[in-house]
């Protein structure tokens, strides 16, 4: 039974038919999967059902790896490249015994190889990929980077700074080499750091007497590390270089960027250096090409959101749709969805993007250069005599873009852009207040989908809890008999009670009496009253209502948004 394959367990207890374990299998030759997680990413079986299925097939113990502190020794026992390879993490040692979480316990091989470089016998526990990957970072992560500050330190002390830097110092890849220099060790660190947290920023900060390292995790910066202040040069210098900027030139801002292979993920770095009293200060952001955020179901599109979505997308004869919200609100992303979704073989879609973020094979993306006079206006008259069916503007900003938009939208042509506008209304606000006539928008304007970022509960410590009267009612909800939940806080969310976000929506499909009220001129409260009056539109309030009554985010975030001064509308 100890060797029994993995399809004929999932067939005998009936979590899987034959003819869906004959697909994956068929489609495992291609991508590689094991076949665990080829029926996980097919959507077939769920992560927990897997891991349900193994102990009860195989008598192991699964374990809640967001509850284990693993000494850091353990990373001296299995290689790094071990860990990664085969997806696993050593999670204690017991005389000659060696407990190993992995989320495949039937990876043979891996036993007999984890066997013979530990000399242990070795005990597999079962946990999810996700959390092996996070303690594998941060087993890893931090003590190699400890290390590689230590090897700095005394080849600081030891050798000019050519000889530490070395010709593997202009070398991009992101692998931690035994052999590699301690400088390019301890950025890779950082580096495969963020990308294990899903950070989207690194921050590096000099102080007066150190450097602090910050990432940026749902939302939030957060201190990872602290560098010792006579390491900063060699650390902005290597990242300088990766980015192809000018490591002499201290005193001016510089902009560059780079890419690297985490793992299996193709990462996009952008990094920026601002001159501080201090040194330079770089932020690094970081870009997954393979993200799964260009899909709507993982944005948060879901319901009537999706149809109202997929109605203004495939509207015929053409038209403009914007995307609004704030900074950090996931416009881009929904942005670069839409484009995702409209990219076929028959189209002619072109991009107007500062900078491009993504890379997406079939369309042609141009990269706006104020120097050059590559504006957004410029580019957009540029862009009309290129045959275009499908066009996608970055951002409008101006009077001069948003009344181009406008015309094109006219003439046929699907025009999709983002506007740094906080709701429906208020977008069409500024659009009449950067002179946009109002029967160019009632003309035009298919509709606005405006949107924010609720960050999800985590679900490692995911509790139910009972919310006072006041807190309810602040969002305008009752108790009504529904349950609600909070995150206690854990490792695996750094205590937070937050694990990830999500996009809530407030989407305006325009309708012939919204329309007339634009090209009438009426007032923004009459506006307002319309717009909140019309069939089938959802304020962003009632979205995140919603959110909290399904448990996927808590009454705090809701209030965050709900009760923001910014926020339009209330139910």
């Amino acid at each position: 039974m100890k060797f029994k394959r993995l399809g004929d367990m999932l067939t005998s207890t009936g979590m899987i038919t034959e003819e869906q374990l004959k697909v994956a299998l068929n489609k495992q030759r291609d991508t590689k999967n094991r076949l665990g997680k080829e029926l996980i990413e097919e959507g077939v079986i769920s992560e927990e059902q897997l891991i349900h299925t193994l102990k009860l097939q195989l008598g192991l113990d699964s374990i809640d790896l967001s509850t284990v502190n693993i000494p850091s020794a353990l990373s001296e026992i299995i290689p790094k490249k071990m860990a990664n390879n085969y997806g696993l993490v050593p999670v204690k040692q017991e005389g000659d015994s060696l407990y190993v979480a992995m989320s495949d316990p039937l990876n043979f091989v891996a036993l007999e190889d984890v066997k013979a470089v530990s000399k242990k016998r070795i005990i597999p526990l079962i946990a999810t990929e996700e959390s092996i990957q996070r303690n594998i970072g941060s087993l890893y992560g931090n003590e190699g980077a400890a290390r590689a500050i230590e090897e700095m330190k005394r080849e600081m002390n030891d050798a000019p700074a050519a000889v530490i830097f070395g010709d593997s110092f202009l070398s991009n890849n992101i692998d931690n080499d035994e052999q590699s220099a301690p400088t390019i060790r301890l950025v890779n660190s950082l580096i495969e750091r963020a990308v294990s947290e899903r950070a989207s920023d690194i921050h590096i900060e000099p102080a007066e007497n150190e450097v602090r390292v910050r990432m940026r995790i749902d939302g939030l910066l957060r201190q990872i590390m602290i560098v010792p202040k006579d390491l900063q040069s060699s650390v902005i210098s290597r990242l300088k270089i990766m980015g192809g900027m000018d490591i002499t030139e201290r005193r001016i801002p510089q902009d560059g960027r780079s890419n690297a292979k985490v793992k299996k993920a193709d990462i996009d770095l952008r990094m920026s250096t601002l001159p501080t009293i201090y040194g330079e200060k770089l932020v690094i952001r970081l870009l997954d090409k393979n993200t799964q955020l260009l899909d709507k179901a993982k944005i948060g599109l879901t319901g009537e959101d999706l149809e109202k979505y997929m109605r203004l997308i495939n509207q015929k004869g053409g038209g403009v749709v914007l995307i609004a919200g704030p900074t950090g609100s996931g416009k881009s992303s929904t942005l670069y969805t839409m484009i995702r979704e409209l990219n076929t073989e028959q189209s002619n879609l072109i991009t107007l993007e500062d900078p491009v973020e993504y890379n997406i094979a079939g369309i042609n993306q141009v990269q706006i250069n104020e120097k050059t006079g590559m504006t957004f206006s410029g580019g957009l008259r540029a862009i009309l005599r290129q045959d275009p069916d499908i066009i996608a503007v970055g951002e409008i900003r101006d009077g001069e873009t948003a009344e181009i938009a406008m015309r094109a939208a006219i003439t046929g042509h699907l025009v999709l852009s983002t506007i740094h506008t906080n709701s429906s209304i208020a977008t069409l606000d500024r659009l009449l207040d950067i002179g946009v006539e109002p029967y160019l928008i009632s003309s035009a304007l298919n509709g606005v989908v405006s949107q924010r970022l609720v960050r999800r509960i985590c679900p490692h410590c995911r509790k139910e809890y009972e919310p006072t009267q006041e807190e309810l009612a602040s969002i305008g909800l009752s108790h009504e008999n529904h349950g609600f939940y909070h995150g206690e806080g854990c490792p695996m969310c750094f205590g937070t009670g937050y694990r990830g976000r999500v996009a809530v929506f407030e989407i305006l499909v325009m309708d012939r009496k919204v329309k007339n009220a634009i090209s009438s001129g009426a007032k923004r409260e009459e506006l307002a009253e319309i717009i909140h009056s019309h069939k089938g539109f959802v304020a962003l309030a009632d979205n995140c209502r919603r959110l909290v009554l399904e448990g996927v985010t808590t009454v705090e975030e809701a209030k965050r948004i709900t009760n923001s001064e910014d926020y339009e509308y209330e139910s």
